[in-house]
C-alpha cells in the first residue's frame, strides 16, 4: 500500500566538496525499530544499494550513514539499525532509550506474516513518546513482507487502524519486490524530520529579538557630536 502523499523524485547523490557555495548538509537521524526477523536490516541495506541481501545475520546496532539529496535538498543521512526486541521490551530497554533520544524520526517495522511482531508496535510507539515527551517526532509504521501473503498473520486492515490509533502514517511494503516502496518511506521520515528542522530554525529567529539602543548611549553621541562641531561666537557690543 503506497501513501498517495509521497510523490517525488529520491536521489542518492554524492555532494560536491569543493564548490564555493558548499554548505554543510543538515543531519537527519532515523532509527529503525521493531522485532526480530521483521526485515529491519534487509530493508536499510536495500534502500541505501538497491539490493536485496535475503535471511542473513543482521548487523543489529551498526550505524549507517550516507550523504543523500531529497527534492534538490543535501541531507547527511544517520539511519540505526537495532537489535530485534523480543517479547520483554524491558530488557532492551535500556539500549533502546539512547537510540531513541538520538534519532529524530523511527520506523516501526512489524512482518505481515508475524503476529506478535505486530503487537509489539504499540508499546515501541509508547516508549518513544516517554522518552520524546514534548517531541513531535515522526513516526512511520511499515508492515513488511507484503510478498508472502500466503503465510498472512496481520491483516491490512489491522496495520491502518494502528496507525490511525497511534497518528501515524501506514505502509504495506515488500522490500524484496518492490525498491520503490522502500525509498517512499525513508523519503516520507526524511522530509517530516526536515519540516522539524525549518519550524524549529523559524521560532529560534522568532525568539531573537533585538535589543534596544541605550538612551544614554544615544545621549552621550548627540553630546559628541555637539562638541565637535565648530562654535559660533556671539558679536561683541559696540562701547
Amino acid at each position: 500500500m503506497r501513501s498517495p502523499n509521497m510523490s517525488g523524485h529520491f536521489l542518492l547523490a554524492p555532494i560536491p566538496e569543493s564548490s564555493p557555495d558548499y554548505l554543510l548538509p543538515r543531519d537527519i537521524k532515523l532509527a529503525v525499530l521493531g522485532a526480530g526477523r521483521v526485515g529491519k536490516s534487509a530493508m536499510i541495506v536495500r534502500f541505501l544499494t538497491k539490493r536485496f541481501i535475503g535471511d542473513y545475520e543482521p548487523n543489529t546496532g551498526k550505524l549507517y550513514s550516507r550523504l543523500v539529496c531529497v527534492e534538490g535538498d543535501q541531507l547527511s543521512l544517520q539511519i540505526q539499525d537495532t537489535p530485534g526486541v523480543q517479547d520483554n521490551l524491558m530488557q532492551v530497554v535500556d539500549s533502546l532509550s539512547k537510540c531513541v533520544q538520538w534519532a529524530e524520526g523511527f520506523l516501526l517495522v512489524y512482518s505481515i506474516t508475524d503476529y506478535s511482531s505486530y503487537q509489539s508496535i504499540r508499546p515501541l510507539y509508547q516508549h518513544i513518546r516517554k522518552v520524546h515527551p514534548d517531541s513531535k517526532a515522526p513516526v512511520v509504521i511499515v508492515g513488511n513482507k507484503g510478498d508472502l501473503l500466503h503465510a498472512r498473520q496481520v491483516q491490512t486492515d489491522d496495520g491502518v487502524q494502528l496507525a490511525n490509533e497511534l497518528g501515524s502514517l501506514f505502509l504495506e511494503i515488500s522490500t524484496s519486490e518492490n525498491y520503490e516502496d522502500v525509498c517512499d518511506v525513508f523519503q516520507h521520515l526524511c522530509k517530516e524530520v526536515s519540516k522539524l528542522h525549518s519550524l524549529s530554525g523559524e521560532r529560534r529567529r522568532a525568539s531573537v529579538i533585538p535589543r534596544p539602543r541605550s538612551p544614554n548611549m544615544q545621549d552621550l553621541k548627540r553630546r559628541f557630536k555637539q562638541a565637535l562641531s565648530p562654535k559660533v561666537k556671539a558679536p561683541s557690543a559696540l562701547v
